[in-house]
């Protein structure tokens, strides 16, 4: 009765990649420049289990003897967004990066797009989620005209108020988007509610995203029949493919419920978890004393999970890609991302270093499960 629980604190790295520069990104290293901003965090769970050993994070201190086994890992394909991290940890390595727009969308594309819908749009370019719809909003309201915006990810997104486009509506919309733009990486409906100077976001969040090119890990596992729970995001991310559950989830909180919940459930194949809140509600905004109570809830809420660990488990932390809540960007930031292993068959004290490529952790999971993937080098005889 094998199982893996894999846990992803989104946004959460450990430091810049060598190729830093190339994205503006020099310097960045989320946890380290978090726990400086914030004065010094307190983890002691995550310590035990040897973060301090992957990078210098005040308040956690680098150990001798950890619980199981630490390292950190390079994304090897180009980009720094959700969906390559998403990819890329489930055996996928992209060499050639999704478009991007960091000067807003061509006209001629937010042309296209008006054309087929019948009616205007406004924005168009790089914005904040949260910001576009107070600048915006009460435009919207008057004219019904969607809102358009993109970041530093491959996004094409669309916000509305839920009075004036509803929600079915919006998500059409989103899936004209995604036939008329096949290489964006995702397509996003943003739906918001309340009224100017009040609105807000709704968790009705949809994402339409690209298909995976082959067979990820996911897939594989589906293949040999067995159970796939993904909780969070992680099914629009792999186009609503490759599990036997979805489940989603409001924030934080309640995504750590469910894994609990699930564990109780499912005794064996793999729980895949997102935990969005450091990277949508923290790190995009670079709220820094938000991204460190949330490390520091993670950090007090995981001994509950730790106790739920069976035999034959093996539970992974790690992270997509860096979003420095210290850096004047609001973006993602190119970083490595940690990588913990713990569970009774894992060793204590293994430094796995630097692996190569995101794809290492895939391809451990799968060996564990007697399945081999394209990419990546398994370290699962280091730590059991």
């Amino acid at each position: 009765m094998k199982r893996v629980i894999l846990i992803l604190l989104d946004g959460v790295g450990v430091g810049e990649l060598p190729d830093a520069e190339e994205y503006n990104d020099k310097g960045t290293n989320t946890l380290s420049n978090l726990s400086k901003a914030y004065g010094r965090l307190c983890l002691p769970t995550l310590e035990n289990l040897g973060l301090g050993n992957i990078t210098d994070i005040r308040g956690v201190k680098p150990l001798k003897q950890t619980r199981g086994a630490y390292g950190k890992m390079a994304e090897k394909s180009k980009g720094k967004d959700s969906t390559t991290g998403h990819w890329e940890i489930a055996g996928i390595i992209l060499h050639k990066p999704f478009p991007t727009y960091p000067d807003g969308f061509p006209k001629e594309m937010i042309k296209k797009f008006e054309n087929v819908i019948g009616k205007k749009t406004i924005g168009g370019y790089p914005a904040s989620g949260t910001e576009i719809i107070k600048k915006l909003g009460q435009e919207h309201l008057k004219t019904g005209a969607p809102i358009i915006y993109t970041s530093a990810d491959s996004v094409f997104q669309i916000a509305a108020h839920k009075d004036i486009i509803p929600l079915d509506q919006l998500y059409n919309l989103c899936e004209i988007a995604r036939t008329l733009f096949p290489a964006i990486g995702r397509v996003i409906a943003r739906p918001f509610i309340g009224t100017p100077h009040s609105f807000k976001r709704t968790t009705e969040r949809k994402d339409f995203s690209l298909a995976p090119p082959e067979p990820t890990l996911l897939d594989c596992l589906k293949e040999k029949e067995l159970p796939v729970t993904l909780i969070g995001k992680i099914d629009n991310i792999f186009a609503m493919k490759g599990y036997t559950q979805a489940i989603h989830t409001r924030d934080n909180k309640d995504g750590r419920n469910k894994i609990l919940k699930v564990m109780k459930d499912q005794n064996s194949g793999l729980i895949f978890i997102n935990l969005i809140d450091f990277d949508m509600l923290w790190g995009h905004r670079n709220d820094v004393q938000g991204f460190a109570r949330g490390m520091e809830d993670f950090d007090r809420w995981l001994p509950s999970c730790l106790e739920m660990i069976k035999e034959e488990d093996i539970l992974f932390i790690t992270a997509d890609h860096g979003t420095d809540p210290t850096t004047p960007s609001t973006d993602h930031s190119r970083e490595y991302v940690p990588v913990l292993a713990v569970g009774p068959k894992v060793k204590k004290g293994i430094n796995l270093g630097t692996r190569d490529s995101f794809s290492d952790l895939g391809a451990t999971i799968a060996d564990y499960f007697g399945i081999t993937l394209k990419n990546g080098k398994s370290f699962l005889d280091a730590i059991i």
